[in-house]
């Protein structure tokens, strides 16, 4: 992802302004939100939360990426979501984390104080009505997860990726057309195996033939160019007449 500076002190430089929580409020609601919220920065790999936490905060990603991830009593764990740029951490009227959130790249958020912003829901539906959208959105993007997952082959997984990190990223800071983009990838080819279910080895080689095809072109290991969106979404075994990628 592309690293943008704004002033905390001015929604109106926020990176994440027209998809977070807060995107579809007027100026008086915004000022109450302002009055319970602050940001918190963490490296990659801190820790953000562990499952079962205490929650005294709801949190936007505004910069940087995250990872859910769950584990067993065996001390198996499974990366089970990532969290981009206007994602939300937490839920309200639930007091504990039930993932272990992991900044996987260098993270800013945008909390609220549980607690009052809890009770402004009840008082601002554009907040409310916000938060039931992005949870559906959340609903469909865990669906297409599942697919990915279960059914499509290491080219496909990767080219899946690849396609949900590039479309967000261009979506969000507004860089249309998609031709031609280019983008930071924020994982390791080790998160990325993780994440996907694959071997290191199977990331890397299944990257290189991409590169090779010509579908993305690299620049070092994070450097990412697609000269064509749609080649690369061909890639990814979806229906092109149905489905959701962001």
């Amino acid at each position: 992802m592309n690293k943008i500076a704004f002033d905390t002190k001015n929604c109106g430089t926020c990176p994440i302004q027209h998809r977070a929580v807060c995107s579809h409020c007027d100026s008086a609601e915004l000022q109450m939100l302002d009055s319970i919220k602050y940001y918190r920065s963490y490296e990659a790999g801190q820790s953000v939360l562990w499952a079962g936490d205490h929650m005294e905060f709801v949190a936007s990603v505004v910069l940087g990426i995250a990872s859910l991830s769950q584990g067993m009593e065996d001390g198996r764990t499974q990366m089970v979501g990532l969290l981009l740029p206007s994602d939300f951490i937490g839920r309200p009227g639930r007091n504990a984390s039930p993932y272990d959130v992991v900044a996987v790249t260098d993270l800013t958020i945008c909390c609220f104080r549980k607690k009052p912003f809890e009770e402004m829901m009840l008082k601002t539906p554009h907040i409310a009505a916000r938060l039931l959208e992005m949870t559906l959105d959340e609903l469909d993007s865990a669906r297409e997860w599942m697919l990915l997952l279960g059914r499509k082959t290491a080219h496909e997984k990767i080219a899946s990726l690849l396609t949900i990190l590039a479309t967000r990223d261009a979506n969000l800071y507004k860089k249309i057309p998609l031709d031609g983009m280019v983008f930071d990838l924020p994982l390791t080819r080790e998160a990325m195996a993780d994440y996907l279910g694959l071997t290191l080895e199977t990331v890397s080689r299944q990257m290189s033939g991409l590169k090779k095809a010509g579908i993305i072109q690299l620049e070092g290991k994070r450097r990412v160019t697609i000269p064509d969106i749609a080649r690369l979404m061909a890639e990814t075994g979806d229906d092109m007449d149905g489905g959701m990628l962001v």
